[in-house]
Formats: structure tokens, sequence, C-alpha cells
């Protein structure tokens, strides 16, 4: 849910930010500075950050302060995440990264047009809300998370409009995955147009 108005310009509504290593997709292994933005009307039943939905719940932190947390952690790699953060124009907060010679990607259900030039869109799409049609022609990856049987038919309903340069990974739903990743590596190798996401950062035991 998204109640608190906000002036994305000056400040965003935050739930946490930290310097660690990317768990997932195609940047997993690579240390990234991660802006978890709060608010979100997506609901997706199984995620494991649902206290990141109300962005009331959460403070909101100035541009500025964010900014300097970046350029103090010496990353080379912002990760924006969620929640939803599409939900907010990015452009302020994205430019002044990007100004410090500094990747942005972004990690979204790709249910919002996004506002905002990124490096790499991680396109993340959910059953509950359908994406928005320019989250296939941006996305860098599309990371379809597998939690049913029917999740594989429904991965493979994207190729059509998803771009020629896409990444594509399928990840188990980290509280079934002794059930599905068996089922996800024989996937794969019928089908190796698609690779294989996992969540390390648990396995790690790190955010």
């Amino acid at each position: 849910m998204i109640k608190k108005e906000v002036n994305s310009a000056l400040e965003l509504p935050i739930m946490e930010y930290f310097f660690t290593i990317q768990g997932e997709g195609f940047y997993s292994g690579r240390a990234a500075f991660f802006i978890r933005t709060a608010g979100c009307d997506v609901g997706c039943v199984w995620c494991d950050v649902k206290e990141s939905w109300d962005n009331e719940k959460h403070p909101l932190q100035t541009i500025d302060f964010l900014i300097n947390e970046v350029e103090n952690s010496g990353t080379q790699l912002v990760v924006i995440t969620g929640g939803e953060p599409a939900m907010y124009n990015l452009t302020t907060i994205i430019n002044r990264i990007k100004k410090l010679d500094i990747e942005v990607a972004i990690e979204t259900s790709g249910c919002y047009n996004l506002n905002g030039n990124v490096d790499w869109y991680c396109f993340s799409p959910k059953k509950f809300k359908a994406p928005v049609e320019e989250a296939y022609t941006k996305a860098s990856e599309l990371k379809v998370v597998i939690s049913h049987p029917s999740d594989f038919e429904w991965a493979e309903s994207h190729l059509t409009k998803i771009n020629s340069t896409c990444k594509l990974y399928l990840q188990p739903e980290w509280s079934k995955q002794e059930r599905f990743l068996p089922e996800i590596i024989e996937y794969v190798k019928k089908h190796p147009k698609w690779r294989i996401s996992l969540q390390t950062h648990k396995f790690m035991d790190i955010p």
C-alpha cells in the first residue's frame, strides 16, 4: 500500500539501506549498496519483506542523506528495490547516483512505468498484478519466481513480449526450494535459454 505523500525529488520512504553482496540474478556475487523503498500494492503472498508494504511505517529519508551513504560506502553498484520502487519518481536519486560514476539497477515487478534511466532493469513479474508494457522493452533480466508447477508455463508466457537481449532466470521461492529446485534444474536442461537464480545471500546468511 502507499498512503504517505512523497516529494521524491527531495525524499523517499525507506525501509532500509545497506552495503552487501547481491544474492540473485545477473549480478549475483557482486558487491552492491541496496536502497529498499517502502510501499507496495502488489501483495505477493510469499514476499519475504512484507514489512515494506506500508510506506507510513517507515521514515522519509532525504535524497541528500541517501547519496551521502552511497558515496561513503565505496560501492560501484546501487540496487534500488522494495517494496515496489517504481511507485515513486526515481529520476532525481538515479541521476545523482550516476553523476558519481556508479551503476544503478532496479528490481521491480514492472507494474508501474519507471521514471528514471537505470543501467540495469530486473523485471520480476507477479501474478498478483499485471505488468505495464514498458517492462518488457526495458527489461535487462526477466526473473520469474517458481512456487507452483504452473509457474513454468507462466514464465514462458512472457517470452513473446520480452526484448531479445533480456537474460532469463528461474528462481525457486525460498520456502519451497527443496521441492522446486530439482524441477527447475531439469527444466533448464531441457530449455537452455533459461538460467537458474538462487538467493545465495540466504545461504551465506547476509542481508
